[in-house]
């Protein structure tokens, strides 16, 4: 399904009117709305009734909306001279702490991200790989034959444990992983929607973000301080993980699950042959190439990401006014100073570019579909696009297929509690309450050493 192109350029001399504004109360805005409603409703209600551009006031800020790949292009491709991740970014300070991303000059900052680029570079990928593996295989060993779990806790529990093992250090996994692990939740859970304008609020959790944070940063550097200390003694460095790349570098310059619903039968079915097939031909070896061949998981993976993005919305702020012109033809005016969106939960759900949008349909991404392509190489945005796409991207895509092969292998599995809505009122959005799974190792005769 295509959908129709438009386009965002600088503005010429005789300029467009700006976007249609939501009302809102006097002062507040939409905030009463966002109250009564939740932010994701507001968002959609907003854009059925003023389209793909609008503007929203909440308090001293306008925020105005762009939905959609035919008036995004300046968002995702504009120079950083002309469209900026800085002045929208500071609310994030208090929880990376000082000195590191966006609290250092763009120059600083594209260096600290090429360090973290070396890290996921396909070299990096193939040896996390083998760790992930191993750690996935030790986690499930301790499930029995049988049982119930609440999926949503064994999955964040098991995603710190893959994450301390490749990134934060064999240090972190073995002595320290129940601490950091919640101190990471109390990062994350200290990143609100209110976060966005009060970055400092005295609020319960943000005193908890900023204990965690200084917590971190002491174990931290205590690792990093003894990995140095180690080489210069004359030690030989073999640690192969993300935090030892970033010290090299420095030195140098809930995963969901909606497979196992009753309603996903067909494409769990589809995952779970597609394991068969890569075992007939692999055996028991699951490794970064191997990981490449699941097209299928992949997909359903994918889709997950369409309906339940890493993050609600993305949030530049225009250093120089531009304009954008609507698949109608309308163009409007983005003034100069104005902090823009763009919605992924709306962008990546749009009918023009996916057929049937609300329904979970991985094949949507298979050969001779190609929805995803549907509308320019901004239809699907999950892990944003263009100029700062995600570099984690294939980390994390990787984790979650070692993660769901492992189980698609072993287990049989049945949710038995109604799938989770999603809180969207945090900035990573999470399913709300348990998710309840039953499951059996199976008796298909598939390996239980994925």
């Amino acid at each position: 399904m295509m959908a129709r192109r438009a386009t965002s350029f600088p503005t010429s001399k005789r300029s467009p009117p700006p976007p249609p504004t939501a009302a809102g109360a006097p002062f507040l805005g939409i905030l009463p709305a966002l109250l009564a409603k939740g932010p994701l409703r507001v968002l959609c209600d907003a854009h059925a009734e003023m389209g793909s551009v609008f503007t929203v006031r909440l308090l001293h800020r306008k925020v105005t909306f762009l939905v959609g790949p035919d008036v995004s292009s300046h968002f995702y491709q504009g120079l950083e001279s002309e469209i900026s991740q800085d002045e929208v970014s500071q609310f994030t300070i208090p929880t990376f702490g000082p000195g590191v991303a966006f609290d250092v000059d763009f120059v600083t900052r594209r260096e600290q991200f090429r360090f973290f680029g070396d890290a996921m570079k396909p070299a990096k990928l193939r040896s996390y790989a083998r760790l992930m593996v191993r750690e996935v295989k030790e986690y499930f060993a301790r499930w029995g034959q049988s049982g119930t779990v609440d999926l949503k806790q064994e999955l964040e529990h098991l995603v710190t444990l893959v994450a301390s093992r490749c990134l934060f250090g064999e240090e972190v996994r073995a002595k320290m992983l129940v601490e950091v692990a919640t101190h990471l939740r109390e990062l994350n859970d200290g990143m609100r929607l209110v976060t966005i304008l009060f970055p400092h609020l005295p609020i319960p959790a943000h005193h908890r973000r900023d204990k965690a944070r200084a917590r971190l940063g002491e174990i931290f550097s205590d690792i990093v301080s003894s990995r140095k200390a180690s080489c210069s003694d004359g030690g030989q460095n073999v640690v192969d993980d993300m935090l030892q790349c970033l010290i090299d570098s420095s030195t140098q310059a809930p995963a969901r699950a909606r497979g196992p619903e009753r309603a996903n039968a067909k494409h769990l079915r589809a995952a779970v042959q597609e394991q068969e097939r890569i075992m007939a031909r692999h055996g028991d070896r699951v490794d970064y190439e191997v990981l490449q061949e699941m097209d299928t998981l992949h997909r359903c993976v994918k889709e997950v990401l369409r309906l339940h993005p890493p993050a609600m919305m993305l949030l530049r702020h225009a250093r120089r006014s531009f304009a954008v012109r609507t698949s109608e033809g309308v163009e409007y005016e983005v003034p100069e100073g104005r902090t823009v969106a763009s919605p992924l939960v709306i962008h990546n759900r749009l009918p023009q570019v996916y057929s049937d949008p609300e329904t979970y349909e991985p094949d949507r991404f298979g050969p001779g579909r190609g929805e995803d392509r549907a509308g320019g190489a901004l239809s699907y945005t999950a892990f944003g696009a263009g100029r700062h796409a995600c570099v984690g991207e294939a980390f994390a895509y990787m984790q979650i297929k070692v993660i769901w092969s492992h189980l698609l292998r072993n287990f049989e599995m049945e949710m038995v509690s109604p799938f989770p809505e999603t809180d969207w009122n945090v900035v990573m959005p999470g399913p709300k309450g348990k998710l309840m799974l039953r499951y059996n190792r199976n008796t298909r005769g598939m390996s239980t050493a994925a």
